[in-house]
Formats: C-alpha cells, sequence, structure tokens
C-alpha cells in the first residue's frame, strides 16, 4: 500500500506544470546574442540562425510557444535590392542571388480578443557591408545596443507578462531583414499569422541599451493613438522623455503603422560605436534597460483594460526631410532638446573633424542659417555642394566658437 502511494505521489509530481518565474536575463541575453561566434547576425546567415535559435530556447524556458508558420519560424526570401529607393522583391523560390531570413514568433493565448505585438529586430551587420560606418579593416558588428538591446528587453517582457494582464493576448515578435529596410516586419505585415485587424497596439525596441546619466528615452510614435501620452506620462518617474509624435521612422513599428495600428518605439539614442565595431556587450546599461522594461511594463498593465486602442494618422515628418549632398560626418544627438544640433560624435577626415568640431559642441549657424533644432540644421545643410566652404558657429563650453568648414 505504501509503494502505491508513493507511485501516486510520484505521477502527481511528474504531472505538475512548474509555473515560470519571470528572471531578468537581460545582461545574459545580450551577451549571447553580440558575442563574436555570431558573426554579427547578419540576415541569412549561420550567426543569424544561432541567434534564432537562442530566442526560440527562451521563448520555450518561459513555456511561450511558437506562433510562425512553422512552429517559431516565419521565413521569408528576398532578393536584395539594386536600387536603394526600390521595393525589395519577396520569392517562394530560394535562388542562388536570394537570402532567407527568418522571423521568431512566440504567442500568449489569454483567449482574449485583441493582441498586443512586442518586438525588435535581431539581426546586424555582420562584418560590416554597405551599412557600416567603419572604415577600417573588416571586423564584426556585433550590434549589443543595436540591437541585441531590444531583444533582451522583449525577452523580458515577455516573462513578466506570462499569466498576468490576461485582457490581450501578447504576439513577441524577433524581426529579420530590419538593416536591409525592414524587411522581416514588412513580410509579417502582409502575411500575418494572426488577424492584423485584432491588434490593439505594437511596441517596438531599438536600440535601447545606452540610457545616459540625465536619463533621456525617446519614444515615438506618441500621436499614432489618443491615449499614448497621457499613459507615458502617468508612469514616467525616472525619465526625461522626448517624444515624436510620427508613426514613420527608421525602425520595424513603421510596418505596424502602415497598416493603422498604433505604435510605440522606444530608443535611448545613438552613439559612436553605432553600426561599427565598436557596439559591443560591456558597453551597456544594464540597469537603465531593466527600468526600460520596467516602464514599459507599466504602460502595458495601464492598457490592460482598454480594450482595442484608436488609431490616430501623423504626420509623415521623413516626406519634409530636405535631400542634401554633403555632410560634416558627425552623428547627431537625437535626444538633444535645447536650441541647435549637438555633436554626439565626430568620424574622422570628414569636415568637421578637419575643422576642429568635436564631441559635444552644439551647432548653432551653418553659413547663413541659424540653426535652432534638427530640422533646420537639415535644412541649412541642404543648400551646400560638394567642395563648398563655408562658416559654422558652435557652442563649446557655453561659449561661441566660429570656424571655417570645407566640404
Amino acid at each position: 500500500m505504501k509503494k502505491i502511494a508513493l507511485l501516486v505521489l510520484f505521477i502527481s509530481l511528474l504531472g505538475c506544470k512548474k509555473d515560470y518565474t519571470p528572471e531578468n536575463k537581460i545582461k545574459e541575453d545580450v551577451t549571447f546574442l553580440a558575442d563574436d561566434k555570431l558573426e554579427g547576425r547578419e540576415t541569412g546567415t549561420k550567426g543569424e540562425q544561432e541567434a534564432a535559435a537562442y530566442i526560440v530556447k527562451r521563448f520555450e524556458e518561459m513555456g511561450i510557444p511558437g506562433k510562425g508558420t512553422n512552429n517559431y519560424y516565419q521565413t521569408f526570401t528576398f532578393k536584395p535590392k539594386n536600387d536603394p529607393h526600390g521595393e525589395v522583391a519577396y520569392t517562394e523560390n530560394s535562388q542562388d542571388s536570394t537570402i532567407t531570413g527568418t522571423n521568431v514568433l512566440g504567442y500568449i493565448d489569454n483567449q482574449a480578443e485583441n493582441t498586443i505585438i512586442i518586438g525588435a529586430h535581431y539581426d546586424h551587420l555582420g562584418y560590416g557591408g554597405e551599412g557600416s560606418l567603419y572604415k577600417g579593416e573588416k571586423a564584426i558588428h556585433n550590434g549589443a545596443d543595436d540591437n541585441a538591446s531590444g531583444v533582451a528587453v522583449m525577452l523580458d517582457l515577455a516573462g513578466k507578462l506570462k499569466g498576468v494582464n490576461t485582457a490581450n493576448n501578447y504576439l513577441f515578435m524577433a524581426f529579420s531583414g530590419e538593416e536591409m529596410g525592414l524587411l522581416g516586419s514588412n513580410y509579417f505585415a502582409k502575411n500575418p499569422t494572426i488577424d492584423s485587424k485584432a491588434v490593439s497596439y505594437m511596441i517596438n525596441m531599438d536600440m535601447v541599451g545606452r540610457l545616459k546619466p540625465d536619463s533621456t528615452l525617446a519614444v515615438y510614435g506618441t500621436g499614432t493613438s489618443p491615449i499614448f501620452k497621457q499613459v507615458l506620462s502617468s508612469h514616467n518617474e525616472k525619465f526625461k522623455l522626448i517624444e515624436n509624435e510620427s508613426g514613420v521612422g527608421p525602425s520595424d513599428h513603421t510596418s505596424f503603422y502602415l497598416i493603422d495600428i498604433p505604435v510605440l518605439h522606444f530608443f535611448t539614442g545613438q552613439h559612436e560605436d553605432y553600426h561599427k565595431p565598436g557596439d559591443d556587450s560591456e558597453k551597456l546599461n544594464y540597469e537603465g534597460m531593466e527600468t526600460i522594461s520596467n516602464y514599459i511594463f507599466d504602460v502595458i498593465t495601464d492598457l490592460n483594460d482598454n480594450g482595442k486602442l484608436a488609431f490616430r494618422k501623423t504626420k509623415n515628418e521623413s516626406e519634409e526631410t530636405p535631400r542634401f549632398k554633403v555632410g560634416l560626418g558627425v552623428v547627431p544627438d537625437y535626444l538633444y532638446d535645447g536650441e541647435g544640433m549637438r555633436i554626439d560624435g565626430v568620424s574622422e577626415d570628414k569636415p568637421a573633424h578637419k575643422a576642429g568640431l568635436q564631441k559635444g559642441d552644439v551647432v548653432i549657424k551653418l553659413g547663413d542659417s541659424t540653426v535652432t533644432n534638427m530640422m533646420s540644421y537639415m535644412r541649412a545643410l541642404s543648400v551646400f555642394d560638394s567642395g563648398d566652404s563655408t562658416k559654422v558657429t558652435v557652442k563649446r563650453d557655453g561659449k561661441p566658437l566660429e570656424v571655417n568648414l570645407n566640404f
């Protein structure tokens, strides 16, 4: 009798499914995805496939099933664009001239009417290629901030949302092909594995790994639903928020905005290692990433009982962006909200470097034009051609400095 009782107890224990307890594995996830072994996770490469398998393993650890076309995976095959402004050509057949990318999808099905999509791209530049801003010898571009950071926060949110805020379903997506033109998210938007009409809103994280000491956090898409600004503000205790209403931008949220889904895109700003081999895991602010994850979780929690959010079209600021033939060779500080355009990095042997401009300088005048913000800076830059000379005035340590500059 005692043996039978022990056997029943053993079978009962086997049948008990252990609930997943959320763990902060943000640093662990970034460290794996940004390791040299993955060779920069370029779309279609072995390194990207290894990254995809790792993300699947993480979903499985959390007990989150797949929602792709083949379990967790949604593959798409395409011919690389010859014309950078042209449309990508997706194809059903793999050929020598094609590349196959792989989206990775996990799904929490709460039997709810609506679904929230939470995404981040996991591909990067491999050994550089056309997207690289590095001019040295061939080197791996690990993309720790861009965008292992976003994937790590996405996975962190997946763990936190398991079994809570059950008024919505959650689709977690790691996109492929972002660096080649938002290809993975674009493909999903045209070939969704869930009813896209039942998507309440989409959250995108792209480069959220370098929160600065002033805690500046950019949030794009705040105008795509009337409720966003109020909710973002009511839960913000730690950030200096820079808000942008437009749903169109150079990341995967754009693909969802274009099919009338409200979007929020989180971003901690560019830096000198952007699209260079120096974007490594040891340079990230992991406490900052956890704080961002907690903030996004609070926003999702607030919106849990709001049903399907109303969508609102926003002005496409990219259509108003002036086109220019020359550049200063600087990385602008996109999170700067003072007057002028603050320089966050200077490329060697470019006009700004040769003129003696430095990181931290704030451009307040270019030629005859006063620079008050990013848009006025671009307008001022658009009038120059290669070979032109002009004067540029910057503020350095609070004092104006005028230098000569040759394009």
